[in-house]
């Protein structure tokens, strides 16, 4: 459920606080000692690696955000479950033995992880879900605003197929896996832009998100539909859209449909610069990691206020009500935006972009 957006950054937040001279107070406002110091252990719990974010981007950018806000006496324990939520609860249990003292959790199954969020409460472990909305007893949740992701995705979809949209277009979705909640949010988000203005003639849910379960799944829409009457494809992240191009490829299509995506993956910036996806969607895994590591150590060192400042969004799980939250906002990427957005930010060069193989399609949209 999505309330109200936060719009100002977390690092002004921090400054406009600091400036306040309440950077460390607590929730009366008065000056005390932090709950922590900062020598601080944070269990870090990532689902898996098909998506390359997570290993190039979350778990450094939290490591490193942590050692910076705690002196370099901070520590980040980390594990990634592969996509298995067994797993995930093994490596769950190995934090809360080792009593971390406060665990950031990326849930592979939002749902089957409850109990484990309560044997952590039990154990006085705060628990922070981060990026996915795990049920139980949460204490806060960072992520980005999931409904937005999907409503541009589909806004964007639309504006692809430009202005002789009929709502006869058939267009196949290609969701995430069933298992995250996130998915159902871009889903919905998705649907509602899309519905009454094309033709949803396929839709499937992709196990794990796994982009080989997404080409099976596009084939079997090629399969019903045809090659040549499917208008465009939603896919809800990157990963899945190569899977898809693979799939409309092999079936022999040449000119491809508009294709959506999400993660701005640089394999499918590249793609968007080639014109083979058209978009993806731009989140700022620095913003979210960042907001996710700040929301811990002031978690630990009792700084009520800014903890507050941290979380002024309210969402809803099935099993929490008004659970404090940080929603990052998101933007879409095409060729237009590339360099407005992951080069700006710093998360590629033109260089990393632009090798051999796309110099040409960099030239021609003035990457350089």
């Amino acid at each position: 459920m999505r309330r109200i957006a936060l719009s100002v950054a977390v690092s002004t937040i921090t400054l406009s606080l600091a400036g306040c001279g309440v950077l460390n107070a607590t929730e009366d406002g008065a000056s005390a000692s932090p709950t922590m110091g900062d020598d601080i252990t944070v269990g870090l719990l990532l689902p898996e690696k098909a998506n390359t974010r997570y290993e190039k981007f979350d778990y450094p950018i939290i490591r490193d955000k942590v050692a910076e806000l705690t002196r370099k006496q901070g520590k980040v324990k980390y594990a990634n479950a592969d996509a298995s939520a067994a797993r995930q609860a093994e490596q769950m249990q190995s934090m809360i033995d080792a009593k971390v003292d406060l665990i950031l959790l990326d849930a592979v199954d939002s749902h089957a992880v409850a109990g484990q969020v309560k044997k952590a409460k039990d154990a006085g472990i705060p628990v922070i879900a981060y990026d996915r909305l795990a049920e139980g007893p949460i204490d806060a949740y960072v992520s980005f605003d999931n409904e937005l992701v999907g409503e541009v995705q589909g806004r964007t979809l639309l504006e692809a197929l430009g202005p002789g949209l009929d709502s006869s277009d058939k267009v196949v979705m290609v969701n995430g896996s069933p298992t995250d909640p996130n998915a159902k949010q871009f889903k919905e988000g998705a649907l509602s832009e899309l519905n009454g203005k094309v033709d949803i003639a396929e839709s499937y849910d992709t196990v794990d998100w796994k982009p080989e379960n997404a080409e099976a799944n596009m084939a079997r829409a090629i399969a019903r539909l045809g090659k040549d009457n499917i208008a465009g494809v939603y896919a809800a992240n990157d990963g899945m859209a190569g899977g898809v191009i693979k799939a409309l490829k092999a079936a022999g299509v040449t000119d491809l449909p508009p294709i959506t995506g999400q993660d701005a993956e640089l394999d499918a910036v590249q793609r968007v610069v080639a014109g083979e996806q058209y978009m993806s969607v731009y989140k700022s895994y620095p913003d979210e990691a960042e907001a996710a590591a700040q929301m811990a150590v002031t978690k630990l060192q009792g700084k009520g206020i800014q903890f507050d400042a941290l979380t002024r969004d309210r969402v809803d799980s099935p099993t929490a009500k008004d659970i404090p939250s940080r929603l990052v906002q998101v933007s879409a990427l095409t060729k237009r935006t590339v360099k407005d957005t992951v080069v700006a930010d710093g998360i590629y060069t033109v260089d990393d972009i632009c090798t051999a193989r796309y110099k040409a399609a960099c030239a021609a949209i003035g990457l350089k």
